[in-house]
């Protein structure tokens, strides 16, 4: 009787051993690096409205209104979506939320996403393979402002300068980065940099606490209008830096800064500029997507009233230059509705 009672417990704690080991091992598999899908708000045809929550950027930038007035539309016209927007520290943030499950649709820059898509760059080690587009948007611009007491009139005039360049690891400061190593600096080296928001960085080209700031939003742009108040101007990038950064990074298109834009502006600026790209995480059903494609086209005049980023802007040019990242099926089904995609 006594050997069966310590056979049963060794059998006992052998039993528990082994599914103490599956457990550790099932753990350890849940806690990889794999992108996890995110779990659905709401099914379509649940009765209960799909969440979508869309991140921005600082409450200072353009994309931050953007955002909201997207939103807002979507609330207004798609009976079964709940749409919220809010600030972010901006596109790579964005893009991981999406990739997280965080967020479900947001905008950045055409390069951003593409190295989101293909797991490259920022988002190295971390490829989210089922990003997609809905739209391709409107031309986001470098601006680089400057105060008149620093004597800048080229970037290369940049060097020793007390500089903003945003968050280190944004995509505002790899634009500062590519843009003032085409022009022949060492980037951050060459420069004194200040890591701080826009907001921030108006109030210090404002008080003369700074020498300049990269500033990359839709023009025009808050804190651009606040700086160009207070002695500050714009600076051009040359034709020859342009060229330097499209021979390298395709996605790159010259832009002009009209004059009048800004207070004080009294002359057009030339710089660079990247499209803007609105996307989504590719696990929203193609109901959903088809149906915020839809609404947000049918009702771009209105959006455009609202916020002059959108004015203008054609369901035709939504599909080019948005360097190649795949539609959403949802996005396909509408602009094949409307003939943009045979």
């Amino acid at each position: 009787m006594l050997f069966s009672m310590r056979k049963t417990s060794s059998i006992k704690k052998i039993l528990a051993t082994i599914c103490t080991g599956v457990v550790l091992v099932g753990a350890l598999v849940g806690c990889g690096g794999e992108k996890k899908p995110a779990a659905p708000a709401a099914k379509p045809g649940s009765g209960q409205k799909v969440k979508i929550s869309f991140p921005t950027a600082s409450a200072s930038g353009a994309l931050y209104a953007v955002g909201a007035a997207i939103t807002n539309n979507w609330n207004k016209t798609v009976p079964t979506v709940a749409a919220s927007s809010q600030a972010s520290a901006g596109g790579i943030a964005n893009l991981n939320m999406v990739s997280d499950g965080e967020a479900q649709v947001s905008i950045a820059i055409s390069s951003n996403v593409l190295q989101c898509l293909k797991g490259t760059d920022s988002f190295k080690g971390h490829a989210y393979k089922e990003l997609k587009a809905i739209a391709g948007l409107y031309m986001n611009p470098n601006q680089i402002v400057v105060t008149d007491k620093s004597g800048v009139k080229s970037m290369a005039d940049l060097k020793g300068k007390h500089f903003a360049v945003a968050s280190a690891g944004s995509s505002v400061y790899n634009e500062c980065s590519n843009h003032l190593i085409a022009a022949g600096l060492k980037f951050p080296d060459d420069i004194k940099a200040e890591y701080i928001t826009f907001t921030d960085a108006a109030d210090m080209l404002q008080n003369g606490s700074i020498d300049g700031a990269w500033i990359m939003s839709g023009a025009p742009a808050s804190a651009v209008s606040q700086a160009l108040t207070a002695q500050c101007h714009l600076l051009s990038v040359s034709d020859e830096i342009i060229k330097k950064l499209q021979a390298k990074y395709p996605w790159y298109v010259k832009y002009t800064i009209p004059a009048g834009t800004y207070p004080n502006q009294k002359e057009a600026v030339t710089t660079s500029a990247i499209k803007m790209v609105m996307f989504c995480r590719g696990d929203l059903s193609e109901d959903v997507v088809y149906q915020l494609t839809k609404s947000f086209w049918k009702n771009i005049d209105e959006l455009g009233k609202s916020q002059k980023n959108l004015k203008g802007l054609k369901p035709a040019d939504a599909v080019k230059d948005i360097a190649g990242v795949p539609l959403h099926p949802g996005a396909i089904k509408y602009y094949k509705e409307i003939g943009v995609l045979k």
